[in-house]
């Protein structure tokens, strides 16, 4: 049995918000060491503080993987680099097209509504896709940046719903 098999995958690049996160957790748990140098109550206060802050702070790191297996394509969000979650399965039968993000060939659905899934690392310099399918009643707007090897594949299995211009 000889399957199509690719994956991919992209760390996501940290935003402001990702930043500004990570900064106010360090102060919190600054403020969790002296508050648990004050007294009894304001050590139980620090301490769930600074458990707090060590249960989220890996939550910040976010990457994606892509996996795509004869005519179907997995994305996964791994955070922390330990817990893995499959966030959506589109089988390519249900795909209208699949193009770059700045190609004319989405020029007829840029007025469309869409449910908007990004899956993408957010760095400009990174060659985007976008996927318009149906899935579960549902129109959505999948980006992500898959490899070559992932595009050779698709083009051998849905000639006519990848446009590579």
């Amino acid at each position: 049995m000889n399957l199509l098999y690719a994956e991919a995958g992209v760390k996501r690049k940290d935003t402001a918000l990702t930043i500004g996160l990570r900064a106010l957790m360090i102060i919190g748990v600054l403020v969790g060491l002296f508050l648990m140098f004050i007294g009894q109550l304001f050590s139980i206060i620090g301490l769930v503080l600074i458990v707090a802050v060590f249960f989220f702070y890996p939550k910040l790191d976010v990457e994606y993987e892509y996996v795509y297996v004869d005519g179907q394509i997995d994305f996964d969000r791994i955070t922390g680099k330990s817990k893995r979650k499959t966030l959506l399965r589109v089988d390519f039968e249900q795909v209208e097209i699949m193009a770059p993000s700045t190609s004319h060939a989405l020029d007829n659905y840029k007025n469309a509504q869409f449910e908007v899934k990004n899956f993408t690392s957010l760095n400009k310099d990174n060659k985007h896709y976008t996927v318009i399918a149906n899935i579960d009643n549902k129109r959505m707007k999948v980006l992500f940046e898959p490899s070559e090897k992932m595009l050779d594949l698709i083009k051998k299995k849905s000639p006519r719903k990848l446009e590579t211009y």
